[in-house]
């Protein structure tokens, strides 16, 4: 995969209303090489596969609404040629797709939802205004880190600012290494952000940081997702600073995406804190994805 394909699936992405974040060319295309994906497309139906040491996991298609069953064929079939030794899947799968597996009449299938690969969805005045009893904890943080740093500013991110977010990205990373140096998926995403911000105008991103005394102390960066949706990719803030995080989050989504209904800032991975920070935004809806595997077939 390479960042010239972008056009190519940004075509199938928006052809159709998915709301699945990882159905988004940047997130392939930071992920791709963690995941082994490969891709093709047939008779006009994009097909992604990723793989690993003992699975290999077939996206759900991306095309149009009548191409759905024949295209399940012809995964069940190419699975059934290649898979070898390993256990095959369909994974990241939306409720649409779960649908269209339900009433295909040559298998059956065990279909599990996947609670930590949800991805949370919030109403985008919610995270502007922070009005109300359930936001009042979250107004106070912004209030102080107000209070605290008046001469606090925020910018777009350009080419100009860049280099002052990868200072700051490079300082969470380090802080994060220490706490955790046996975690391989530190460093991928570091050196995954630092690929975005390469080709940070390439991919039409847009993005956020709060400098204090010259210095990034917080940043962000998104896109468009869907017709109402933006999906945030990236957050990092120093988590020495009281509210950073609450005001990036607040100053960004108000800059940037108060035309949007929604805000969706993707999954919590499983992970308690992660969870709790970002069920303390009160997402509106979540957005539930599969792991669906093969019972019996007829293929």
């Amino acid at each position: 995969m390479e960042k010239a394909d972008k056009k190519l699936f940004d075509k199938f992405f928006s052809a159709r209303y998915y709301e699945n974040a990882e159905y988004n060319f940047t997130n392939l295309f930071m992920w791709r090489n963690m995941l082994n994906l490969l891709w093709a497309v047939e008779d006009d139906v994009l097909f992604v596969v990723t793989s690993s040491q003992n699975m290999l996991g077939l996206w759900q298609p991306f095309g149009a609404e009548e191409k759905m069953q024949d295209a399940i064929t012809k995964i069940l079939s190419w699975a059934k040629e290649n898979c070898g030794e390993k256990k095959f899947a369909f994974v990241v799968v939306e409720k649409n797709f779960v649908e269209e597996l339900e009433k295909y009449p040559r298998a059956k299938f065990n279909i599990s939802a996947e609670r930590d690969s949800f991805d949370y969805v919030y109403s985008a005045q919610d995270l502007i205004n922070l009005s109300g009893r359930k936001f009042h904890g979250k107004k106070n943080h912004l209030n102080s880190f107000r209070k605290d740093f008046p001469t606090a500013e925020y910018l777009p991110i350009t080419s100009e600012i860049i280099p002052k977010c990868r200072e700051e990205l490079n300082r969470w990373y380090e802080i994060h290494k220490k706490e955790n140096p046996d975690d391989p998926f530190i460093c991928y995403e570091q050196a995954a952000i630092h690929e975005i911000f390469d080709n940070f105008d390439d991919f039409k991103l847009k993005g956020g940081a709060i400098l204090l005394g010259g210095k990034v102390v917080a940043f962000t960066f998104g896109e468009k997702l869907n017709s109402d949706t933006a999906v945030i990719h990236v957050e990092k803030a120093d988590p020495e600073i009281r509210g950073a995080y609450t005001a990036i989050n607040q100053n960004f989504v108000a800059a940037e995406w108060s035309e949007m209904t929604y805000i969706n800032r993707e999954e919590d991975m499983g992970l308690e804190g992660l969870r709790q920070a970002k069920e303390s935004y009160h997402p509106v809806k979540m957005i539930e994805k599969y792991f669906v595997t093969v019972e019996e077939q007829n293929i």
